[in-house]
């Protein structure tokens, strides 16, 4: 497994804007970042269920359907080209589900199974990252792991510099998609040159 696009795509997935990351910003905002970290946890543990859906779901694919593996790497690798597309334009999807105003574990761990950035996270990782290198449990425990707490980190950062990151994409944003439109395609190109 090419492990620095692996990292590249999941750190920038997880620190570009999207319904966790605005939430966890909006509610530290309301309430402190220490009253807020009980939506980060509902997140995190969201985070934790839908990885392992994600990974139980694509490894019954591969088991039974192993025709699917190249499909399945190659639509990865164009979705992956589709973001950096989107983030280059500026114009990032916007899978907002509905505002929760509340601060709770349960809210934070029942938007994951209604956020289309972070299922689309789980099953890009899992198909075309992950499992064409590593099937055994104990390794995609140890995955699942890592995108969940990847994935809280950026909540987490979020939730503390939010005012600042705000700022400074404001300042440099043309400059800032353009870097991390670049780290997305060479994703999805090391993800098809692995294949020959």
């Amino acid at each position: 497994m090419n492990f620095a696009a692996f990292f590249s795509y999941i750190f920038l997935t997880a620190f570009t804007p999207g319904p966790n990351n605005i939430m966890s910003m909006s509610i530290a905002g309301k309430y402190g970042f220490w009253k807020g970290l009980r939506f980060n946890v509902g997140v995190f543990l969201g985070f934790l269920s839908v990885m392992t859906g994600c990974a139980v779901f694509t490894r019954f694919l591969y088991r039974f359907i192993p025709i699917l593996e190249p499909v399945m790497v190659y639509a990865g690798a164009a979705y992956i080209l589709w973001l950096a597309w989107t983030v280059w334009r500026d114009a990032p999807h916007s899978e907002s589900s509905g505002r929760i105003e509340t601060n709770s574990v349960l809210n934070g761990m029942i938007l994951q199974f209604i956020n289309v950035k972070v299922i689309l996270y789980g099953l890009t990782a899992m198909t075309t990252f992950i499992l064409p290198y590593y099937r055994s449990i104990p390794a995609l425990i140890v995955f699942i792991l890592i995108l969940s707490l990847m994935g809280l980190v950026g909540t987490c950062c979020w939730a503390l510099f939010g005012a600042a990151f705000n700022r400074f994409f404001s300042s440099h944003r043309k400059l800032l998609n353009l870097g991390m439109a670049i780290f997305l395609v060479y994703c999805a190109i090391s993800l098809v040159a692995e294949r020959f």
